[in-house]
């Protein structure tokens, strides 16, 4: 899962999906499975989104891959239950991993001077765990 545009002025998933969507993925990863109503009446309960946006919001996050649906019954019967394809970690895991690939893919030294400049001016800690994965990478490329 790939998602497309990364909103660099955003804080947050909001980087990754728009604010509505990051409310409905929030409601999903805090359940297993819901349909639509469901959805619906969780964040209605917080704002005055109309079914049908909510409906084409989860729609959508189906299209992209990050919600699973599957429908059973029939007719009067039939009801639609999705749920999250991935969970928040995996989904915030993936996102990093792409946005970073992209930078040192395309700005190469300058993205891993940056990343190390920031980490240090954040946290000190994190260095020694940078300097760990190294050393790692390190002794697993040893001939």
């Amino acid at each position: 899962m790939k998602i497309k545009n990364y909103h660099f002025q955003e804080q947050g998933l909001q980087r990754f999906l728009g604010s509505l969507e990051v409310q409905v993925m929030e409601v999903m990863w805090s359940s297993h499975e819901m349909s639509i109503k469901q959805v619906h009446q969780v964040i209605d309960a917080e704002t005055s989104y109309s079914f049908n946006t909510i409906m084409t919001v989860m729609n959508r996050l189906f299209d992209k891959g990050l919600l699973e649906k599957k429908t059973t019954g029939k007719g009067r019967t039939k009801l639609t239950l999705f749920k999250a394809a991935y969970t928040k970690d995996e989904f915030i895991t993936e996102q990093t991993k792409n946005v970073t690939q992209g930078l040192i893919k395309e700005f190469g030294d300058m993205v891993v001077t940056h990343i190390i400049d920031v980490m240090e001016e954040a946290d000190p800690a994190l260095i020694q765990k940078l300097q760990k994965k190294l050393d790692e990478v390190n002794q697993r490329n040893k001939p």
